[in-house]
């Protein structure tokens, strides 16, 4: 019996809750996949070089990277060591990390947020800033975490796309207002990506995988949040779900 719906692989965290080990998925990202994106969402445990990505690759029609609070360990693109109180999953990175340029050379849709928008950077070698806020020239990108989610996850500044980009087709418009709740940032953008948005200060935004056979974007935002009450995001996810219902039924046919 042929799957009326794609199913999308979500890397999940591995945290720490009590003393046991959990793989952990924001449920935001579950809904955005399940309303929006109209596909099934599949939890894959960060196994890391346990993992088995030929199987996962083999069994799922997209993949989305999550947003997170913990970071990516900076050795992964050379940077200086980070403070002391920082949180890091190791596991997640080795597993994300290598899966990224697969799920990508095996034409199969990929959308990153926030976190899987950094990962996607350092997958293609990119470097990232640990504290946008500290960086000359740059704004403050974080939020208060002492506001109510609605406030902290509410749009609050521009962001252009570039003309011509996936992200201004999807849009229909030269700008979009999106919410920023992040500390890191993308310094060095990976080789073979292509920005597809800015912040007024100059901050990367957005790209995609340059010449890539399926859809390969990623975001700093988090359009996940309350997808379905805003147009643009609803239609990010929605693109998404279209580009993994095709792949899917390119591999049946």
């Amino acid at each position: 019996m042929s799957r009326s719906k794609p199913l999308i692989g979500i890397p999940a965290d591995r945290r720490i809750l009590g003393p046991h080990p959990f793989h952990c998925v924001g449920e935001k990202y579950i809904t955005a996949v399940t309303e929006a994106a109209d596909a099934v969402p599949v939890l894959i445990p960060s196994l890391g070089e346990e993992a088995n990505l030929e199987a996962i690759l083999a069994s799922v029609d997209g993949i989305l990277l999550t947003g997170s609070p913990s970071n990516v360990e900076p050795h992964r693109y050379f940077g200086p060591p980070s403070d002391h109180d920082t949180l890091h999953d190791p596991h997640r990175d080795a597993t994300t990390l290598p899966l990224i340029p697969r799920v990508v050379a095996a034409g199969m849709p990929l959308f990153a947020v926030c976190r899987g928008f950094q990962e996607m950077n350092v997958a293609y070698g990119g470097t990232l800033w640990q504290k946008v806020q500290e960086v000359p020239g740059l704004a403050d990108h974080r939020e208060n975490k002492e506001d109510p989610l609605e406030v902290q996850y509410a749009p609050v500044h521009e962001v252009e796309l570039v003309a011509g980009g996936e992200l201004h087709r999807i849009a229909g418009a030269s700008s979009v207002t999106v919410n920023s709740l992040h500390a890191q940032g993308v310094q060095r953008i990976g080789d073979g990506l292509e920005i597809e948005a800015r912040a007024a200060d100059g901050l990367i935004e957005g790209f995609r995988v340059r010449g890539a056979r399926g859809f390969a974007l990623a975001v700093q935002w988090h359009p996940e949040w309350q997808v379905m009450m805003n147009p643009f995001s609803r239609a990010l996810f929605a693109a998404f779900g279209e580009a993994a219902r095709a792949h899917a039924q390119g591999r049946r046919t």
